[in-house]
């Protein structure tokens, strides 16, 4: 077992009467202020995740070919397997390969409609690993309703309604991406995925265990997060600090590959409301509205309130490639 750096929050307090549930929430509540990480314990997904480790190893080990007819470059929606090296943070190449899968939806081709609709249709499945859709979608609702109940929580914790969150979730934008970070021979540490914060609202993150790489962004320096058996590291992003003008707080985080022969597997789940939702301000309590710091300004990375303009802003710079060959008329609105 792994020493955490991060606090430690058990899910299942959820289920152990009132006083559990209320100690639970303040936990949850101090964690996202103080920090914006957590990890979270107590899901009961176990079984789940051992099948999604083997289907995961099992679509990574298949040939170049194989992997390489569902490319992302195919897919205006961003979808699909990135070969090493095709992504970027801050302008840098990670070195990882993933496969991005979001709501299966058709693609809108109404051309009156919103830039963000762009993201929006269908996935690219492997047809050599047919059961990699299905493994995913059971993980997409599991926590899927790990996610939901967390911003119940979340809701109560700050003194809004339970159900504060709810209509703008009622089709979420979920996005799951299955990584592999291979092992770098170099003698300082590489990027597996330079420093970002994500740009939605919550994110489940499962290890592969034993396999560390994670980094948080605390007072100033970077801390280790290392893997804690049976726990996902959960963050907010940026709209869950929007919505509580920084009471809650999104925090830079990055990945440091493994040294070879090692290599690593992870896979964030993304919950995000529908792309074209805004996320209102909750009024907090006076205690709690007088310790909020307002949202982050940065001028190189605007926050926007519509989920679905921050999540595009994100995907056109993570893969200039996919945005250079489906979408150069908004790289040229944006130049």
């Amino acid at each position: 077992m792994s020493t955490p750096s991060l606090p430690v929050l058990d899910f299942s307090r959820l289920s152990g009467g009132p006083d559990a549930a209320a100690a639970f929430r303040d936990d949850l509540r101090r964690a996202t202020h103080e920090v914006g990480f957590f990890y979270l314990t107590g899901t009961g997904v176990d079984d789940l995740a051992l099948r999604l480790e083997k289907v995961a190893r099992a679509f990574f080990a298949l040939p170049e070919a194989d992997k390489l007819a569902i490319e992302n470059v195919n897919s205006p929606h961003f979808r699909g397997y990135t070969r090493i090296g095709g992504e970027r943070t801050q302008g840098q190449v990670d070195w990882r390969e993933q496969i991005d899968i979001g709501p299966e939806r058709e693609a809108v081709t109404d051309p009156a409609a919103p830039d963000f609709e762009r993201l929006t249709g269908p996935n690219l499945w492997p047809e050599a690993l047919p059961e990699l859709r299905e493994v995913v979608q059971e993980w997409h609702d599991r926590l899927s309703e790990v996610a939901i109940t967390l911003l119940r929580q979340w809701a109560l914790a700050l003194g809004a309604a339970e159900d504060f969150f709810d209509p703008y979730f009622a089709d979420p934008g979920t996005l799951i991406k299955i990584v592999r970070y291979p092992g770098s021979r170099e003698p300082e540490p590489q990027q597996g995925v330079g420093a970002h914060k994500d740009s939605g609202v919550l994110t489940l993150l499962w290890v592969e265990p034993g396999k560390g790489g994670l980094q948080v962004e605390r007072d100033g320096g970077w801390v280790d997060a290392p893997p804690v058996d049976g726990a996902f590291v959960v963050n907010i992003g940026e709209l869950l600090e929007y919505a509580t003008q920084g009471y809650l707080i999104a925090t830079n985080h990055r990945v440091v590959s493994p040294r070879y022969p090692e290599d690593r597997i992870s896979v964030p789940f993304f919950f995000n409301p529908a792309l074209d939702a805004q996320l209102p301000l909750i009024q907090l309590p006076p205690e709690l509205a007088a310790r909020s710091r307002g949202v982050t300004e940065d001028p190189t990375n605007p926050i926007y309130a519509r989920y679905g303009e921050n999540a595009l802003k994100s995907r056109l710079r993570a893969h200039p490639d996919v945005a250079a060959i489906h979408h150069a008329d908004l790289l040229a609105a944006r130049a």
